[in-house]
């Protein structure tokens, strides 16, 4: 059996970062992504859908230094679906992206207006997963 999602999308917050117990880190945010695509009257739509993403211990911790609202990040996971009983008896559930690795893509629209990369329109370019120690 194979759970595993791919995903390409802009951040729609920092992360969140909560350090808990016996030094674990876990950090959650929104990542948007786009599909654009005609209807049946010939319209183009674009549509978003929103993803929550949870990072653990190592991948956590890099994700609160280098991740930031609007920077686009290639993500590697697997499908989380959780359920719960809420304080009032309520019986919830959400659907989770638990990610294994990211590759920031691009660090946003720049201040100078060249584009979604940074300063000089280069595509930034970095690889972490929970194993590795920040690139700089």
């Amino acid at each position: 059996m194979v759970n595993k999602v791919f995903l390409l999308g802009r951040l729609g917050k920092d992360p969140e970062v909560r350090y808990l117990d016996h030094n674990r880190a876990v950090a959650n945010f929104t990542l948007a992504t786009n599909e654009v695509f005609i209807d049946k009257s010939g319209n183009k739509v674009e549509q978003t859908d929103w993803h929550h993403v949870e990072m653990w211990d190592a991948l956590a911790r890099n994700a609160e230094k280098v991740l930031r609202k609007g920077r686009t990040v290639f993500i590697e996971g697997k499908i989380k679906n959780e359920t719960w009983t809420d304080k009032d008896g309520n019986k919830r559930s959400a659907v989770r992206i638990r990610a294994l690795q990211f590759q920031v893509v691009s660090n946003g629209p720049s201040a100078d207006g060249i584009g979604p990369n940074d300063k000089n329109g280069n595509v930034m370019d970095e690889h972490l997963d929970a194993s590795d120690p920040l690139p700089f």
